[in-house]
């Protein structure tokens, strides 16, 4: 993956890395947490009637420049240009969100990365229950303790792999994949769906995830959850209070609206 103007000591600026970066899981562990604790997930352009763009330019513009955050394609497409910076291998990968009452598409996008002689999975776009650091893909059926949160991998005999949390006491499945590598191409249907279907979570309502050490901050149409160490504290928001929230929780600047 990659950008003409993508710069790596700027991305590293911007989400606060200050150690040293290699091509190594070490490196891999620390750029994920920390781009998860200062880059939001966020569909801000899906609100105001735009189709995300994926071009590679446009996305390091807009999440390194830009004041904003993007969904899955574009903050795993900006952690792609990193990885590709630092010598790091890796391949995109669909994934199938499992926790809809019907069966959906492979709408969603994933990273699997190689160091160190281990497959990892990596993901800073799944939103409120997305994992927190790389998974190995070697380390299936067991309970994976990510701060305050918990995750398993389990693999079928087809050699698709299934993610799953524990919500509430409940383990509930969140994404199948394979290792099937996809092309950045590949992505642009569901790209187009999830910004203008009207079944779709980000045409439907704002959701605004930034993950914190001790939880996350979501922002899901005009209710402010602040979760902290496995508690959940909820506030209803006006929708004139919105803009000065996304800037002082999120560190967001709203686009400008769409013309009919």
């Amino acid at each position: 993956m990659h950008a003409s103007n993508f710069d790596l000591d700027r991305y590293l600026q911007r989400i606060g890395h200050h150690g040293n970066a290699g091509p190594d899981a070490a490196t891999l562990h620390a750029l994920m947490r920390q781009q998860l604790f200062t880059i939001p997930f966020e569909n801000l352009d899906v609100q105001a009637g735009k189709i995300v763009s994926l071009d590679p330019e446009h996305i390091a513009g807009k999440l390194l420049g830009g004041g904003r955050g993007g969904y899955c394609y574009e903050v795993n497409g900006l952690f792609a240009m990193a990885l590709q910076a630092l010598g790091i291998p890796y391949r995109f990968v669909a994934a199938r969100p499992m926790f809809y009452p019907a069966r959906r598409p492979r709408t969603h996008m994933a990273l699997v990365a190689e160091a160190e002689g281990r497959s990892w999975l990596c993901d800073l776009g799944f939103g409120s229950y997305g994992i927190r650091a790389p998974m190995d893909l070697q380390a299936l059926d067991a309970d994976i303790a990510q701060d305050s949160d918990t995750f398993r991998l389990s693999r079928d005999e087809q050699g698709e792999y299934l993610l799953t949390a524990r919500v509430d006491g409940t383990w509930t499945p969140q994404y199948a994949f394979n290792l099937s590598p996809q092309e950045w191409i590949d992505f642009v249907p569901a790209n187009y769906l999830n910004s203008t279907h009207p079944d779709a979570i980000f045409v439907q309502k704002r959701v605004i995830v930034l993950h914190q050490p001790a939880g996350r901050l979501i922002l899901a149409g005009n209710t402010l959850k602040t979760v902290a160490d496995g508690q959940t504290e909820t506030r209803q928001l006006a929708e004139d209070e919105i803009t000065q929230v996304l800037a002082s929780h999120f560190g967001l600047v709203p686009p400008q609206a769409e013309r009919s």
